[in-house]
């Protein structure tokens, strides 16, 4: 468990959305008050009500929030709400200390950003730490979440899913894909699963979609983690999605009793599986022929 001191030293870096408001709930019922960092583009100034301590950064301003965080003596940080992923390639006036940063990447991905700042914190003497730290109850165990468990052909959409999902996961390309009688008709890249699911629908002509939304095979828990809203159901909806598959303890569930219940009235069924416990590797089963 977390210290529950307030001079624990934390700190969170705020993107858009509620999970940044979960995470200060969350760490205030253990006693902890958090510093914030919140970057100009994405998060909610809605935030100012809910934080005590608030500065606003641009996204590319790295310098300036490690100075903010030093100067709150924030020691260990939490990163909550997502950050659009265009955004980060295309969005950010990158200050000196950042420049250098993706002028070293061999990479451009999102893992290897991210990870890279959080490695430049960690030398700055702040750790980046799980982001789900203080959302545990909003990460489903393995099984059937809604009434109704997936039906057969459901089922056989979302094995098929699964595969090519954890194929795209490994390669951090994106981490949902929606499935229709066992053809991928779309697949997550930048563009988020929202937008993701929305283009199915338009390629899907009135066929039943399963989606399927997976966590990368070396998930790290500190960003990127993924996040299932009231907002996703709402797409599913819209889309005549019938089915959702997810990773069990590696996605969370914001606002999970309404979410649940939604699913539920709109029939869609919404089920969480364990995650493989050794790295897939080649094709995903059934993308290629023997």
């Amino acid at each position: 468990m977390p210290e529950t001191s307030q001079s624990a030293g934390w700190g969170l870096i705020a993107g858009n959305g509620r999970f940044p408001f979960l995470v200060l709930e969350g760490a205030r019922s253990q006693g902890i008050e958090m510093a914030v960092i919140a970057l100009k583009e994405e998060a909610s100034p809605e935030l100012e009500k809910s934080a005590k301590r608030l500065h606003w950064v641009s996204l590319g301003e790295l310098s300036k929030a490690i100075e903010l965080m030093q100067r709150e003596g924030v020691k260990r940080a939490v990163m909550a709400g997502q950050v659009k992923h265009n955004k980060i390639f295309s969005s950010i006036r990158p200050d000196w200390k950042l420049a250098k940063l993706l002028f070293s990447l061999p990479r451009k991905n999102t893992d290897s950003l991210i990870g890279a700042v959080a490695k430049v914190l960690e030398e700055e003497g702040i750790q980046l730490v799980d982001s789900t730290l203080f959302l545990k109850p909003l990460l489903p165990e393995a099984g059937v979440l809604t009434r109704r468990a997936p039906n057969e052909h459901e089922a056989a959409d979302i094995e098929y899913g699964l595969g090519i999902a954890r194929h795209i996961a490994a390669r951090d390309i994106g981490q949902t894909v929606v499935v229709a009688e066992r053809a991928c008709v779309a697949v997550e890249a930048m563009e988020g699963t929202d937008e993701t699911i929305a283009r199915a629908a338009r390629f899907a002509n009135g066929k039943p979609l399963v989606v399927v939304k997976v966590s990368k095979p070396k998930q790290d828990m500190r960003f990127d983690v993924p996040v299932v809203g009231l907002p996703t159901v709402e797409s599913l909806k819209r889309a005549g999605a019938t089915a959702l598959a997810i990773d069990a303890n590696r996605t969370l569930l914001f606002d999970r009793e309404q979410l649940i219940a939604m699913a539920d009235d709109a029939g869609i069924a919404v089920q969480a599986f364990p995650t493989p416990a050794a790295e897939p590797s080649g094709d995903p089963k059934g993308m290629t022929k023997e």
